[in-house]
């Protein structure tokens, strides 16, 4: 099987996006030239460094004298940060005018609360599906698995002729039921499966040519590495305005994923500093930990925050994950997809369902 002679513009006419149900999840534009300056993700910014200035005046303050700085130097430093926060507002005013934009999260708005980012009063900490719910890595992730298992299923649809049916794609419905939040090799064989294939499993230094497990998950891993390289990777809207909203709370928040590029593709999203800990496929393999709907993941994150599960929140964006969410005990299980996506989450156990962490934010 040539690899580069199959005939890929046929593939992609036949899986193209608005062809059948359930296309592939759209990738983000990548536009061209530098992207947009967010004002909001800005003005966030700005006001978790002004926080934790105020916060440390009130350190110090709380200190009595012990730090050797006096008590009227404390007011005058104080004046001068509520000062640099006025001007701030006011400059990031003056340019959100220029650009005919509004800005919702306001550096001079009062500052957020767990009850205002919707979460209880006993929560000390959040866990994240990375993608799905942080970034558009879901989409990445399906669009590689589409061309690393387009040609294949092609292939076979082409030798067999009408005893299998005609080709169908792999689509963003076969990526959310059958390989979401899994280790590549155990969703790879379970949409295998669910398509009545099956395959030698082979070994990991098999090329991307063959018909292996192997050999098609590793043409998944490289098909990633392109996209990565040459595709945008951006938090999804609100993803880091949330965070830094966590951040000047003071609550730790880690990411769920079971991909090998979870490290990347935090730091192509810009979120990787708000992040305090990670489970990815390096631990999924070494702590043995199982797939969703099972716990194992949700619970192995808690424990690198140092929280028991009914002191956190967690966010999801399957029944899978909601299931799993609901298994560990969390405080708070919150669901994030799409509208036709909610009632599904909803019966899995959602506490609350959104479309996007913004619902999330205070409104300045």
């Amino acid at each position: 099987m040539a690899a580069a002679e199959r005939d890929r513009s046929a593939i992609h006419a036949k899986s193209a996006p608005g062809r059948g149900a359930n296309p592939l999840p759209e990738l983000p534009s990548t536009g061209g030239g530098a992207p947009p300056v967010d004002l909001d993700e800005l003005s966030a910014h700005w006001r978790l460094a002004l926080a934790h200035a105020r916060d440390a005046l009130a350190a110090i303050a709380r200190a009595d004298g012990s730090v050797g700085i006096p008590g009227s130097e404390l007011r005058s430093w104080a004046q001068q940060l509520a000062r640099e926060r006025t001007q701030t507002a006011r400059l990031l005013d003056a340019i959100a005018h220029l650009e005919h934009a509004v800005i919702v999260d306001r550096v001079d708005a009062p500052s957020p609360t767990r009850e205002s980012l919707g979460l209880p009063a006993t929560v000390a900490g959040c866990v994240f599906d990375l993608e799905g719910v942080l970034t558009a890595g879901a989409a990445f992730q399906a669009r590689a698995w589409a061309e690393a298992l387009d040609p294949f299923l092609f292939d076979r649809a082409e030798a067999a002729g009408e005893r299998l049916g005609p080709f169908r794609p792999f689509s963003g419905a076969d990526y959310f039921e059958h390989v979401h939040g899994r280790p590549r090799l155990e969703g790879l064989q379970l949409f295998l499966a669910s398509r009545g294939i099956v395959l030698p499993r082979g070994s990991a230094a098999d090329p991307c040519e063959s018909e292996t497990v192997y050999g098609l998950a590793n043409a998944k891993t490289a098909a990633l590495d392109r996209l990565l390289r040459r595709r945008d990777l951006a938090g999804f809207g609100a993803s880091k305005r949330y965070l830094l909203a966590l951040r000047e709370v003071r609550l730790p928040c880690a990411v769920v994923s079971a991909s090998s590029h979870a490290d990347e593709m935090l730091e192509r999203a810009n979120l990787s500093a708000l992040v305090d800990a990670r489970i990815d496929a390096n631990a999924v393999r070494t702590e043995r930990l199982r797939s969703e709907p099972e716990p194992d993941m949700l619970l192995a994150a808690c424990r690198r925050l140092g929280l028991a599960p009914d002191r956190a929140a967690a966010f999801e964006t399957t029944p899978a994950g909601i299931a799993a969410a609901r298994a560990a005990r969390f405080a708070l299980v919150v669901g994030v997809g799409r509208p036709d996506e909610a009632n599904a989450l909803a019966r899995a156990g959602a506490d609350r369902v959104l479309t996007d962490l913004a619902t999330l934010l205070p409104a300045g």
